[in-house]
């Protein structure tokens, strides 16, 4: 007998935890379904939207690398995502049936940082990726100073600052941390199981900064390390994971996540 499922979708895939945070949470509430990882390539894209509008039993998918502006294509976009943030990482199947596509990355992303006020504050990203995007859209809600975006292709980060109305500069990846940061944020994939390091000094940046790396595989990066031996508050890749998971969850399935139980689900992301 079929039962209701989502999945979360990319290439490479096996990395996910995606699968271990709603599993987790399927089994406290006690309902009847569950979640997968998929591996979809580029190619294959267009057929799995394609299968998925015709299986009643899926509820929708999470969408990581490379596929968060690709399956815009494939999707509504009912609340103008595209001219808004520019990607998405969560597709949720409507009353209709019909796949929705949404983002759940910027609420994600903004959730730690709800008790800090940055308003007016120079903060540095470095990267202009699907994430960056995201992250970017809340530091413009959040209304911060300006913003240092430092991308391998200066170009593109110029272009992405503008699309969000944030003042500030994009500088080449190599470039020196203003001492002014208040908050640093790795939105790239530099430092990840498999990628390039992040190479950044952080030195320069004040005693008070918020540093705040979105990698979790490895959890504790050498960014949050350096951070750690300075003082400084962090905020690891983590709280975002299970932050925008919390809000995908919802739209999937219907029911609010026991987030209350965070703790142990870290210890078994963790472990």
């Amino acid at each position: 007998m079929s039962r209701p499922y989502a999945e979360v979708i990319g290439d490479p895939i096996v990395q996910s935890k995606s699968p271990v945070i709603h599993g987790f949470w399927l089994d406290q509430l006690g309902l009847d379904a569950e979640y997968r990882k998929t591996l979809v390539t580029a190619d294959d894209l267009p057929a799995y939207f394609a299968q998925r509008r015709g299986d009643p039993d899926w509820r929708g998918c999470n969408i990581t690398m490379p596929h968060k502006l690709a399956a815009l294509d494939h999707v509504d976009d009912r609340g103008d995502v595209r001219n808004g943030i520019g990607a998405i990482n969560t597709v949720f199947r409507a009353e209709d049936g019909t796949p929705v596509g949404t983002n759940t990355d910027a609420g994600g992303f903004y959730a730690p940082l709800a008790g800090f006020d940055f308003t007016g504050k120079p903060v540095t990203v470095v990267g202009a990726g699907g994430a960056a995007r995201a992250i970017l859209f809340a530091l413009a809600r959040m209304q911060v100073g300006p913003v240092t975006l430092l991308n391998r292709n200066v170009l593109k980060a110029g272009v992405l600052l503008s699309s969000f109305g944030l003042k500030g500069q994009a500088l080449p990846l190599s470039s020196a941390i203003s001492p002014d940061t208040a908050l640093l944020v790795n939105a790239s994939t530099l430092g990840m199981a498999g990628q390039p390091p992040l190479k950044i000094d952080i030195d320069p940046i004040q005693d008070d900064a918020v540093v705040y790396d979105i990698v979790y595989a490895p959890l504790e990066t050498p960014l949050l390390t350096a951070a750690r031996a300075r003082g400084l508050e962090t905020v690891d890749g983590l709280e975002m994971l299970i932050g925008q998971a919390a809000l995908a969850f919802e739209l999937f399935f219907g029911a609010e996540p026991p987030r209350d139980r965070d703790d142990t689900l870290r210890d078994l992301l963790i472990a």
